[in-house]
This record gives C-alpha cells, structure tokens and sequence, in this order.
C-alpha cells in the first residue's frame, strides 16, 4: 500500500497533468473553483492533502467527476493485490478510500470506510460527465442526497445513479459504515 505522501504526491501531479491539459494556470483555476492558489500550488506539490470537497470543487472547474479524477488512465495488469491497492484518507471527514480493481479498465471499483458522524457535501458536478455508479452498502447505514432524493441505505442495499446527481454522503450513527462503489468511468450515455 502507497504511503499517504506517495498519496498526496500522485494526487498532485495528476492535478497538475490536468490542469496543464486543459490549459489553465493557477490563477485560472483558482478563480473557477473558489480554491486558493497557493492551497493548489500546495496539492500540486504534495505539500498538502486536499479534502474530498476541495479536490471535488477543483475537478468540477477542471470538467469532470471526483470519479475520473482518481481513475487510471492506462490499462493496467488484471489482478490488483490488496497490498497493491492505493489507499487515501480525506483529512476532514477521515474516509478511507480503496481503488480495488485493476487501473484503466473503464470500471472502477473502490471500498469506502465511513466513520461515525461523518458528512461528505459536494457542490455541483459537471453536467457533461455522464459516468453511472452503483453504491452497494455492506456494513452499517448510510444516507446519500441525489438530486432532490435522501435514500437511506441499510446492509445489502445498493443504489445506482449518474455521479453528478450525488450532493452528500452521510453517516449519521455511531457506528462506521463499509460501502463499495462501482463507478462506469466510460464517457457512454447509460439510460
């Protein structure tokens, strides 16, 4: 398993790659996604480790889903060991992030851990990311907004949805909750 500065180096530099390809500065980042511009010159040099709703907030003003932003680009070997599997901690909320399944495949599966009390908000996704996800509870509850609907998840439920429709992720008992995500990262119009 990568470190958390291994983490934070990899975040950075995929960051960087994007906001490069898409021809913005930092300014212009900046100014798109309300984050500061030395906060985005500190995650771009893996000197800080954005929070799920920074690194979010700074994906939609580059146009594309916190998804895709930790998906693979390149198709990788087909078994991903479990030591392999690159781990990341959002530093406010405390949630694990796992990418299970091998890099580059058009699927993305990752096991989230949610601790107790805990509370993930997005602002809007970009609108012309069509990538689906399936969010399949397999310990404790969680209540995920999508759109105008809250749905209460228990064990064994799982809930399909286009990713820019999700606004929060909630974990409102004193237990932590274990979900797996299954995330269509293809740019394919599903139903």
């Amino acid at each position: 398993m990568e470190n958390m500065d291994d983490i934070n180096l990899a975040i950075g530099e995929r960051l960087k790659g994007l906001r490069r390809a898409k021809g913005q500065t930092l300014d212009q980042l900046a100014e798109r996604s309300g984050v500061s511009r030395a906060m985005i010159s500190r995650i771009e040099r893996g000197e800080a480790s954005p929070t799920a709703v920074l690194l979010s907030r700074l994906c939609v003003a580059l146009g594309q889903s916190l998804s895709v932003f930790f998906a693979a680009e390149e198709a990788g070997p087909p078994l991903m060991r479990h030591a392999d599997q690159p781990v990341w901690r959002d530093p406010q909320t405390g949630y694990l992030r796992r990418s299970v399944s091998p890099p580059g495949l058009g699927v993305d599966v990752v096991e989230v851990t949610f601790p107790p009390q805990a509370k993930v908000s997005y602002g809007a996704q970009p609108a012309n990311q069509r990538q689906w996800q399936h969010v399949w509870l397999l310990e404790g509850e969680m209540e995920l907004t999508v759109g105008d609907t809250v749905w209460t998840l228990q064990p064994g439920d799982c809930l399909f949805m286009p990713v820019a429709d999700v606004l929060s992720f909630a974990n409102k008992t004193d237990q932590p909750a274990r979900y797996a995500v299954i995330i269509d990262i293809r740019k394919d119009d599903m139903p």
